[in-house]
This record gives C-alpha cells, sequence and structure tokens, in this order.
C-alpha cells in the first residue's frame, strides 16, 4: 500500500522555526516529485514547495520565499520541510504529495497532479 505520513507540526512562537517530515512506505520515493501544501480554517489548499526528484530543484510560493527549505534523502525513502521565521499566517494543515512527474514545472501547485497524499500534520503559530 502507497502511504505518505508527515510528523514534525505542533504549536511555534512567531520568528520559530519547525521541521516537517514526510516518510513514504510501500514505493521509492526518488521515483516521484515531492509537493508540499498547505491548507488554512476556511481556506483553500495551495501549494507550498515542490523538490524535484534528485532533490537538487526546488519551486516554492512567494509567501515563504527565503524562509522555507525543501529537501529529500532518497536514501531514507523521506522529504522534508525546513520553515524558519514562521508567521501567524502559516497557520494550517500541511500535507505532503508525491507526482510522478520527473521536475517540479510550472504547475508544480496544483494538487490534481499528485497521486498520493498524506493525512496532515497541523502547524500553529501563535503566541
Amino acid at each position: 500500500q502507497l502511504q505518505l505520513v508527515e510528523s514534525g507540526g505542533g504549536l511555534v512562537q512567531p520568528g520559530g522555526s519547525l521541521r516537517l517530515s514526510c516518510a513514504a512506505s510501500g514505493f521509492r520515493l526518488d521515483f516521484y516529485v515531492i509537493g508540499w501544501f498547505r491548507q488554512a480554517p476556511g481556506k483553500e489548499r495551495e501549494g507550498v514547495l515542490c523538490i524535484s526528484r534528485s532533490g537538487e530543484s526546488t519551486k516554492d510560493m512567494d509567501s515563504v520565499k527565503g524562509r522555507f527549505t525543501g529537501s529529500r534523502d532518497n536514501a531514507k525513502n523521506s522529504a522534508y520541510l525546513q520553515m524558519n521565521d514562521l508567521k501567524p499566517e502559516d497557520t494550517a494543515i500541511y500535507y505532503c504529495a508525491a507526482s510522478p512527474f520527473t521536475e517540479c514545472g510550472a504547475t508544480w501547485y496544483r494538487g490534481m497532479d499528485y497521486s498520493t497524499w498524506g493525512v496532515g500534520t497541523q502547524v500553529t503559530v501563535s503566541s
């Protein structure tokens, strides 16, 4: 069974950091592009960051540039989202997802391009 499991979420004060992990089971993650998405209460899901199969290139949304970094360790079948300088508006459920594409293309932020999803982990930024 193909499965993605996120971990590392929690409550953090503004300006703090969190590192989310995404562990894959039942398939090899290095055959997939990894996308990180988030959904805040009352808002639509949005693409946060995309990591290419090799991990050498990423694409991200404007609001997280310079604060969030994506990486992966294919030997551990895992991907990561390092989030620094967190803001209250970053509060959301964060999901990782796998796409069979080779690279993060122009439409990397479209959830419909991803075939396997995790169940999400809650990130709350509040003082």
